[in-house]
């Protein structure tokens, strides 16, 4: 008997550690994917002029045909019932807050701070999985996240500027609540259709809404090449998308950590670029990149 629970323990084990490296390998895929298309989305609003409604309807629309091909490699369950409306619905409602609450918070603040104070999802996210049983409390974990948030304060502070919450407060709580709300939106309603479906059908009736704003016709006939790029940049935002889903089906806390991800990749890629860089910055990224690894391998433990 005690041989064969030792021989279980180690299978046990060892599936713990594949199903990790697995969800680092995804997370690593969505970043890559994401950081791809944030630069993309850089250059679309910057030299293409794009206004945030424009912009959030060539999100949208593209992105959800470009999902189509991806139904096969996809779960599709659905279920007829007002849980499954009610997910698409607040999907909606989360990226549309997203758009307009980051548009707003960036008048005031530099990109790299606000995906920073995306650090106190991290928190909210590690307190979800563990009163949804989806992981258990640990004090190495919580200190993994702590250090994270730690990082991202100080990559924050390297780029601080003077910055008046008073004007932002209510955006950027809205923008977190958004973002933390996308990831348990998807959680929460699980049992009832699938997180393809959810996204699915949340971008086309976000398309839908922005319709009456945007007059695609006439956007199109304005700036053809420019909407065409646009829409063609969506690739890997809809493959991002979908391997974020599946990220998510593992905890919420890995999701959250996918944002500081990108933040990161982003500094590297000024680094590469030999961007200036302030000292501050450099220790906050390896500071930050320490406490995301140290997360998956106390996972692991």
């Amino acid at each position: 008997d005690f041989c064969l629970s030792r021989g279980l323990g180690d299978v046990y084990k060892r599936q713990e550690e594949y199903r990790g490296i697995t969800v680092m390998v995804l997370m690593l895929l969505v970043v890559a994917c994401y950081t791809v298309c944030g630069l993309s989305d850089k250059y679309s609003v910057a030299k293409l002029k794009f206004d945030g409604n424009s912009f959030t309807f060539l999100m949208a629309l593209p992105t959800a045909v470009l999902l189509l091909p991806l139904m096969p490699f996809s779960d599709m369950h659905l279920q007829l019932c007002w849980q499954s409306v009610l997910a698409a619905v607040l999907i909606m409602v989360s990226k549309l807050l997203e758009f307009k609450m980051s548009a707003l918070v960036l008048t005031e603040m530099s990109a790299f701070e606000l995906k920073a104070w995306l650090g106190l999802c991290l928190f909210a996210s590690y307190a979800t999985d563990i009163i949804t049983a989806a992981d258990t409390f640990s004090v190495l974990k919580l200190l993994a996240i702590v250090v994270t948030a730690v990082g991202l304060f100080m990559i924050a502070r390297s780029e601080r500027e003077h910055i008046s919450y008073k004007k932002i407060a209510v955006p950027l709580f809205f923008y977190l609540l958004s973002k933390f709300g996308y990831g348990f939106i998807i959680t929460a309603s699980a049992p009832y259709i699938s997180s393809y479906f959810a996204l699915l059908f949340g971008l086309i009736l976000l398309a839908a809404v922005l319709v009456p704003f945007v007059h695609p016709i006439r956007m199109i006939k304005d700036k053809p090449k420019g909407c065409a790029f646009v829409a063609l940049t969506k690739i890997p935002n809809a493959l991002g998308l979908v391997l974020e889903n599946a990220v998510i089906a593992t905890s919420m806390t890995n999701y959250s950590f996918i944002q500081p991800m990108i933040m990161v990749a982003l500094f590297f890629i000024g680094l590469i670029r030999k961007e200036s860089t302030k000292p501050l910055n450099i220790i906050g990224s390896i500071v930050c990149i320490s406490g995301i690894a140290a997360f998956q391998i106390f996972g692991l433990i």
